[in-house]
């Protein structure tokens, strides 16, 4: 599980909008709100450089967020900031409910089936009918995809950052 003040993206800069400044953010998950209740964010440039910044404001449009930054007033500094990461510390995210969590919390964790390592996650992927989750192999082979049901996984220790498979039928590999 994440520290509580590691940042994590959220968004990212995908035009500016109007000529005051205002960013069109692409969200990463569409139906979060956390960024219309922040009062700071980090923005991640592309070349790595970061910078805390106050919002002045923040609104829904469509699936998208439009957002304010402080030190933003004009198109021309907006477009600069095309393709940049908007970050929340984790701290700032609501509690998951029961039986859920945060993708950024499953990043890394070890899967493990009957006490043997299988390897990292590295990624969430979502089909149709059902939520992956890409394991980097620890043999260094292809990457496994876990389906996340409850036939499949055990127990899902993210603060203690394992998590345990009942099986291996149903996982493979890429």
């Amino acid at each position: 599980m994440k520290a509580p003040e590691t940042w994590v993206p959220l968004a990212e800069v995908a035009r500016p909008h109007g000529v005051r400044g205002e960013l069109r953010l692409k969200l990463f998950n569409k139906d979060s709100d956390v960024l219309l209740h922040q009062e700071e964010v980090l923005v991640r440039l592309k070349d790595g450089v970061e910078q805390e910044v106050s919002i002045d404001r923040a609104r829904r449009a469509d699936q998208a967020i439009l957002m304010k930054l402080h030190s933003v007033d004009s198109r021309d500094r907006a477009d600069e900031l095309r393709g940049a990461l908007v970050c929340v510390r984790r701290a700032d995210f609501p509690a998951p409910e029961d039986g859920e969590f945060y993708a950024c919390d499953v990043l890394g964790a070890q899967v493990v089936h009957q006490g043997a390592p299988l390897g990292t996650v590295r990624d969430l992927k979502s089909y149709p009918t059902v939520d992956v989750l890409v394991v980097r192999a620890e043999d260094g082979g292809k990457d496994y995809e876990v389906p996340l049901v409850d036939a499949i996984v055990e127990t899902m220790d993210l603060p203690g950052e394992t998590i345990t498979l009942k099986t291996l039928e149903g996982v493979l590999r890429e």
